[in-house]
């Protein structure tokens, strides 16, 4: 027998589902038309595709599937606003070639997310209890995605404006605080031995997230805060970007085919350095968490300071007893913030932390079934795991067993990094 949901359950998942999807239609309030369709860079997503996106998702993994009658909005969107998914049948438009898609129009794109809208809560209102576990666990990955793309959006909308030489602001309204000083940098040590990582048994988590498991690390210690900028200035400053005994061998190729001086995103205007935020250029913060790094410039600035990265199961384990607050993107700042306070901070929130650790299966993994396995088993080659979330991630989406992964090279996230050592 298949429990019957029951109507609080509908009504709630109903209601987080309005919720979430509203999120996604505020952020994208302060643009302009002619932004929806702007891509720079192949990794940076027009608006207008990750509106469809999602809602292509939702059709694709659980309105064809499981609500009976149900017609497609467009059938040919299935094509265009695939974004990877092989098994789907309908292959994908090239991710580089997203911002060639002038039609369909933005308003089109909106009529699309209200057909999916309306559709999905009749599928939450009237699917029956043998379909319901499959679409309960369907739509909350549907609803975890859908908040992924939401921090993407406002990551690809920064990185698309700033091509622009007028660096015009996505929201010209945040106030930029006054500069801070920053903190000294203290260290909380830890005495490792046999530890669990991973999520449990128990509530939602992303299938790279299991299953749990033992890990064994030696006494180490972490940096009670992020990087700040004052401190990643004096790498710079040191010629650090000039001098190829801290990089990686690929991180000093990248160094030199790109032309890297500095992080994303910082320049010097009248000899002084500046940073473009998404409330337009300002001044550099000392204070602030360095920001918009690649793990190759995490990984040279460790190397320079002596110390090195922590891995995932170190900042894990760190983090544990730690309450999951901080900037999220609940805060609206969306900017990285100075440390407050004492103790172990900035684990969650304000900046996704590279780790040492490579993007890899955890002991006994295995990827789902059909085409909703290349959600992140698919990509567990070459990348690097980042954690704690950032400032312009949903505080209900995170956790503390949530893995993200980037390539070593990718700086156009919001991206920082504290500093370990083996005691």
């Amino acid at each position: 027998m298949h429990p019957t949901p029951t109507d609080g359950a509908r009504a709630g998942l109903a209601d987080e589902f309005r919720r979430v999807r509203a999120l996604t239609e505020h952020l994208c309030e302060p643009l302009a038309i002619e932004d929806y369709g702007l891509q720079v860079v192949p990794e940076a997503s027009p608006p207008k595709w990750h509106l469809a996106h999602v809602s292509w998702f939702y059709e694709t993994f659980l309105l064809l599937p499981s609500l009976d009658g149900y017609r497609p909005f467009d059938p040919r969107f299935a094509h265009l606003f695939n974004s990877y998914y092989e098994q789907t049948g309908s292959g994908f438009w090239p991710r580089a070639e997203r911002g060639l898609l002038s039609r369909p129009r933005v308003e089109e794109v909106y009529d699309y997310r209200r057909h999916v809208d309306a559709a999905m809560l009749r599928l939450i209102e009237c699917c029956d209890a043998e379909r319901w576990a499959r679409v309960e666990l369907r739509l909350r990955i549907g609803l975890n995605h859908e908040q992924q793309h939401q921090e993407l959006l406002l990551t690809d909308i920064k990185r698309n404006l700033a091509h622009n030489p007028l660096r015009p602001a996505y929201r010209a309204d945040l106030a930029a605080p006054p500069p801070g000083v920053p903190e000294p940098l203290d260290w909380v040590s830890f005495d490792g031995g046999l530890v669990e990582i991973g999520a449990g048994p128990e509530g939602f988590a992303y299938d790279n997230e299991r299953p749990r498991h033992r890990a064994f690390l030696e006494p180490f210690a972490l940096a009670d805060r992020l990087v700040s900028n004052a401190e990643f200035l004096a790498f710079v400053e040191d010629g650090g970007y000039r001098d190829p005994a801290h990089w990686l061998s690929d991180g000093w190729a990248r160094v030199r085919a790109e032309g890297w001086e500095a992080p994303l995103y910082w320049e010097r205007v009248d000899g002084q350095w500046q940073t473009l935020t998404l409330g337009g250029m300002r001044p550099l913060d000392p204070a602030e968490p360095v920001c918009h790094v690649s793990y190759y410039e995490a990984d040279a600035y460790a190397s320079w300071a002596g110390k090195s990265l922590p891995t995932e199961a170190q900042w894990e384990h760190a983090a544990a007893g730690v309450e999951r607050a901080g900037n999220f993107l609940d805060s609206a700042l969306l900017h990285p913030r100075p440390a407050r306070g004492s103790g172990l901070r900035q684990l969650f929130g304000d900046l996704w932390e590279w780790t040492a650790s490579a993007y890899l299966a955890y002991p006994g993994y295995r990827a789902p079934g059909g085409a909703i396995g290349e959600y992140n088993g698919k990509f567990m080659c070459n990348q690097m795991v980042l954690r704690g979330g950032s400032c312009v991630s949903s505080r209900d989406h995170l956790r503390l067993s949530y893995r993200n992964f980037f390539y070593p090279h990718e700086r156009w996230q919001f991206k920082g990094f504290r500093l370990a050592e083996v005691e």
